[in-house]
């Protein structure tokens, strides 16, 4: 359990645990609940296109007392990238806490803050974590350039 009191559904164990060892699995996406007391998974995905797995963080939405914001969520990437010099190829499963630095709501965003701990704690394995906050941290280049350098 986290310090928000939020707790962490087993099926985001299961289905972490499906991408790490299955390799089907390209990516994950994490949200809260809709009464903000329990991670879950909201989706997850074959899809190898970074800009469609982007494109579904960066306009997730989350809700509060009837006011609709921008929506922070957790997720987990298989990233896959060439080493340079052409030494080969890489996967690294990168944890990503996206909390957008516009538009949120406050409540979202702190219970969001509070809780990424207790699930990132549960995921055995990850290789890099990486906190956006503005849509250029989330861009490919950039998470790229930081996890080949291991600066994540």
């Amino acid at each position: 359990m986290s310090k928000s009191g939020v707790a962490v559904a087993p099926d985001c164990i299961t289905k972490f645990n499906d991408l790490k060892l299955g390799k089907s699995i390209k990516y994950i996406i994490y949200k809260l609940s809709d009464d903000y007391k329990e991670i879950v998974v909201e989706e997850t995905s074959t899809d190898p296109e970074w800009e469609n797995f982007r494109k579904k963080i960066v306009d997730a939405k989350s809700s509060y007392k009837g006011k609709v914001g921008a929506g922070p969520r957790y997720a987990v990437y298989d990233f896959q990238y060439d080493l340079e010099g052409g030494e080969g190829t890489r996967n690294k499963i990168v944890f990503i806490s996206w909390s957008p630095d516009e538009g949120t709501l406050v409540f979202p965003r702190m219970t969001y803050a509070s809780s990424k701990e207790a699930l990132k704690n549960s995921l055995n394995g990850i290789g890099a974590e990486v906190q956006a906050n503005n849509e250029d941290e989330i861009e490919y280049s950039t998470i790229l350039k930081d996890i080949s350098k291991g600066k994540r």
